[in-house]
């Protein structure tokens, strides 16, 4: 129980008069005054309603344009004008004696004139004639209920506005006059509060059979009741004489200590508003003696309850109602004047209160809350409450105001306030919370980190940084920078690997703590992608320092790569590979892991890219080259070679080349070179380290696929000074075997060495000209046989002409049996059957027997023809144009100077080359001269 002589008072309204407007004429000014004989009154849908003694309902709009209709023939007893909809329930009377009628209006609709009355009912419990004592409608329009002074409650449910759809009860039947009604509507649960004299109590209509249950066995008088709004849980307010009650529907609340006479209570946005009797007067009341004489004075107070002050208190002269429109109070008195009651702004209330309070801000705040002020005004008391603290030196009671100002007041506000190093305490309380509320930025979570770092409140940061990823309210790269700066590196280490910022754990690991083994091993914990990228960045560093266990990662990230968290099985995808080349570089300056690393990816991994076995090549290379001992030597010599000959380097042939000439690998240049091709190169090598046998060697090897390897090895030994006989003679042997060059040139040739005399050549010159006076006798035998030939011919041509040619063969030339008719006969003296020469012969005008040869001749013909026609054309070419080596290259490209080599029946056919085959052979032997 509270006494309310210890509220504080306050005049949060102001009073004013309701005056007339102003007329035509400009006059007005004069006290707005109602019609007499008003005997109720009601609010809402934007009019106050009243009405009187004389049968009248008025509607008075914020205009001020009094209007009115008659309702009943004789009196308006009771009003209720519902909030949501435009519905007005009357109860009066339209003839003499107890027989109170009920009637529906619509004031949107119009009947002559008037607002349509939907429904009447007499308002009569049973057959019970008897008065009625208060009314209230349910804003559904689905229940009215009506209390009368016989302790009778009728209830109707249904719509209310017609007959049909409505049925009427008695809901509740006593003794006591009842005093009050009121709906509460909670969700889909209906009350109905019925307060007597004498009794209160609760039914809920959602419910079959409407259960009741009494609250309370004191009651109060007519008007003394009301129902609060959800500010105060919708609870139901009883004014007794004593103390003021709040009920729910199933208990009683609170109750307040407001001494004096009641005699009207209403509610009105969280302020509970009670006109009583003035003291000094003495009651004369109904029911409970609660209505004063016309001459009484009576007291209006306006109550807080939620913050327990009185907002306003003010004497009237016998008040009729209070009712509440247009955002304001009016208070109706018997002289037929209407006072109004505007709230003053929050602002303003705020400001007083403030004054009077001398910085009672605790009140202030709670004045605010219970108006619903905005969080930005909370925010502003806060901060003028945290700011009087911090001038009268409460530091720590100011940094709890200004805790209450987060989301609001710029943190820098605050932080300003505190940064001075004896009040580090509070500024770390503010930034705790700022981060808590998940407000802080990078700057806050330095400061913050910077404070504990100062304080060396390590417990304090531990708790900060050791929170579950979900309650992570602070940026935790800048939290890793600041620790690592203050030298707090276990705490930096812990919160980058929790928060997964893995560059950060292993630039501390390995730059700050030195912890390279500890680095290797979380590496060795990432995906793929992560720990190949910080292999390529820190593996310099790691095989620095811990070579073997960063090689071996080094091979596992290149082969098969898991985290070394992940556990094999069936569901365990398939591992990475990283690019063994790309990490080369790392081994800069261990040599030694390098070609480990090298040959277990050439073991494991025969597609490794092509740099893994170039660098595998150089590196054995080197090794080789360095070596002193000869069986190591040899060794790492067989090595080398043997990575050369697997085939690896086809595509990069000229570096492989390029890096055994570097390490003057002798065999691997030999081999690269025969690989490739380049005899000529072989030779050349072997010219420059004078090896004659090794030069006579490549000839003998490769002389066959290129000739001019012999003539190379002629004018390579013709240059020497040394004896060379030998060797000379291997040469000449060789080129008079396959008649490479012409006697001219090889003496030509042997004529620079002064050492080669006579005596070397005249073996080969000898040799050379017998071959050649046998070629000549050859040929002449050959042209007498054909001059031979061609007589015999042309006397068979003549015999042909001039006598007739006998066939006297009998025997068929092809089957060789007896010749038969039909037969053919040819002038070369072949006969054949009719049907074997049908069967063989090719043409029906040559000589099956015959064919093959004279084919052979026609095609010599043909081809001495085509080619003097070719030699013409082309000496007409080269004469003509500007460019002759474009020309003869053009034919050589054609292969018109390819050796003719005609195969003829004759052993010797070879030997009877042409004369032009001839001048190609030389014409050629000279162009590999000139190259």
């Amino acid at each position: 129980m509270a006494a309310y002589l210890q509220w504080r008072r306050f005049v949060f309204f102001d009073r004013e008069m309701v005056k007339e407007p102003p007329g035509p004429d400009g006059a007005g000014g004069k006290p707005f005054a109602l019609p007499p004989g008003i005997a109720v009154c009601d609010s809402g849908r934007g009019s106050l309603v009243f009405g009187d003694i004389l049968r009248q309902i008025w509607f008075l709009p914020r205009s001020l344009q009094l209007s009115s209709f008659q309702a009943y023939k004789l009196r308006v007893t009771h009003l209720y004008q519902l909030k949501q909809h435009s519905i007005l329930v009357s109860v009066g009377e339209d003839e003499e004696g107890i027989n109170p009628l009920v009637k529906v209006w619509n004031l949107e609709k119009r009947d002559g004139g008037n607002p349509l009355c939907t429904r009447i009912f007499p308002a009569i419990p049973g057959n019970k004639p008897t008065v009625v004592s208060c009314l209230t409608v349910h804003e559904n329009l689905n229940f009215m209920a009506i209390g009368f002074a016989d302790g009778s409650v009728v209830l109707t449910k249904g719509d209310i506005t017609r007959d049909r759809h409505s049925k009427t009860q008695i809901l509740h039947e006593g003794s006591y006059p009842v005093t009050g009604l009121a709906f509460r509507q909670s969700g889909k649960t209906t009350h109905l509060f019925v307060v007597t004299t004498e009794n209160i109590q609760s039914y809920m209509l959602s419910v079959k059979d409407y259960p009741h249950l009494e609250l309370d066995t004191h009651g109060c008088g007519l008007r003394c009741s009301s129902l609060s709004d959800p500010s105060q849980d919708l609870q139901f307010i009883v004014a007794g004489n004593e103390c003021v009650y709040l009920y729910q529907p199933d208990e009683r609340g609170p109750c307040f200590a407001f001494e004096g006479q009641k005699l009207i209570v209403h509610w009105y946005r969280g302020y509970l508003i009670i006109v009583s009797k003035d003291r000094k007067t003495s009651p004369k009341s109904e029911f409970a003696g609660n209505e004063a004489q016309n001459s009484d004075k009576q007291v209006l107070n306006i109550y807080d309850l939620c913050n327990k002050f009185i907002a306003y208190s003010s004497i009237f002269d016998d008040v009729v109602d209070v009712l509440a429109e247009w955002g304001s109070l009016y208070v109706l008195t018997r002289d037929g004047k209407i006072h109004v009651l505007q709230e003053k702004d929050t602002q303003t209330k705020l400001e007083a209160r403030k004054s009077l309070l001398k910085n009672l801000f605790e009140m202030a705040i709670n004045l605010a809350k219970s108006h619903h002020l905005d969080s930005d005004g909370l925010s502003e008391i806060f901060r003028q409450y945290g700011d009087h603290l911090y001038n009268k030196g409460n530091h720590d009671g100011a940094i709890q105001q200004y805790i209450r100002t987060i989301g609001k007041l710029e943190p820098s506000y605050v932080i300003r306030k505190f940064l001075d190093a004896q009040r580090i305490h509070n500024l770390t309380a503010y930034l705790q919370t700022l981060h808590l509320q998940s407000l802080a930025n990078a700057d806050h979570t330095t400061l913050l980190l910077n404070c504990y770092t100062k304080l060396k409140d390590s417990s304090k940061l531990e708790e900060f940084i050791k929170t579950s990823e979900s309650e992570v309210r602070f940026d935790v790269e800048t939290a890793i920078k600041v620790l690592r700066q203050a030298g707090y590196y276990s705490h930096a280490v812990y919160l980058a690997e929790k928060h997964a910022h893995h560059e950060w754990y292993l630039k501390i690991q390995l730059e700050d703590i030195k912890n390279y083994q500890e680095a290797l091993r979380y590496i060795g914990k990432l995906p793929f992608d992560q720990a190949e990228s910080n292999m390529k960045r820190y593996g310099k560093t790691l095989m620095h320092h811990v070579p073997n266990e960063t090689t071996e990662l080094l091979k596992i990230l290149c082969t098969d790569y898991r985290p070394s968290g992940d556990s094999e099985g069936p569901g365990t995808p398939e591992g990475k590979k990283a690019n063994s080349e790309e990490f080369i570089p790392v081994f800069a300056n261990n040599s030694r892991e390098l070609k480990a690393f090298l040959e277990h990816m050439t073991e494991v991994q025969a597609d490794s890219p092509q740099g893994v076995y170039d660098t595998l090549l150089e590196l054995r290379l080197q090794n080789w080259a360095h070596e002193q001992d000869e069986q190591v030597k040899e060794k790492l010599h067989n090595e080398a070679l043997t990575l050369l000959k697997s085939g690896r380097f086809k595509t990069v042939f000229d570096k492989a080349l390029v890096l055994c000439q570097m390490h003057n690998f002798k065999d691997g240049v030999l081999y690269l070179y025969e690989q490739g091709k380049l005899f000529q190169q072989i030779m050349h090598y072997h010219m420059q380290n004078e090896q004659y046998k090794k030069v006579i060697e490549v000839c003998e090897l490769y002389g066959d696929q290129e000739a001019c390897l012999w003539e190379q090895a002629l004018g390579y030994f013709a240059r020497k000074e040394e004896d060379c006989k030998e060797y000379i003679a291997a040469v000449l042997k060789h080129i008079e075997n396959k008649n490479l060059m012409p006697p001219l040139l090889v003496v030509q040739t042997l004529a620079h060495n002064s050492t080669a005399t006579l005596s070397v050549i005249k073996d080969y010159l000898v040799n050379k000209l017998q071959k050649q006076s046998r070629q000549i006798e050859q040929d002449e035998q050959r042209i007498r046989k054909y001059r031979e030939e061609t007589t015999r011919i042309r006397q068979e041509i003549e015999e042909l002409k001039a006598s007739p040619k006998i066939f006297q063969k009998t025997k068929c030339s092809i089957c060789t049996s007896a010749l038969e008719l039909p037969s053919v006969h040819f002038l070369c003296g072949h006969s054949f059957h009719q049907h074997c020469f049908e069967s063989y012969s090719e043409s029906d005008s040559e000589c099956p027997t015959c064919l093959p040869e004279n084919r052979k001749v026609m095609d010599m013909i043909r081809a001495q023809e085509q080619k003097r026609d070719l030699h013409d054309q082309f000496q007409h070419q080269l004469k003509c144009s500007n460019d002759g080596f474009s020309v003869v290259a053009d034919y050589f490209g054609r292969g018109v100077f390819n050796k003719l080599t005609l195969i003829t029946d004759l052993p010797s056919g070879k030997a009877a080359a042409t004369i032009e085959a001839g001048l190609q052979r030389e014409l050629l032997i000279h162009t590999k001269r000139g190259t």
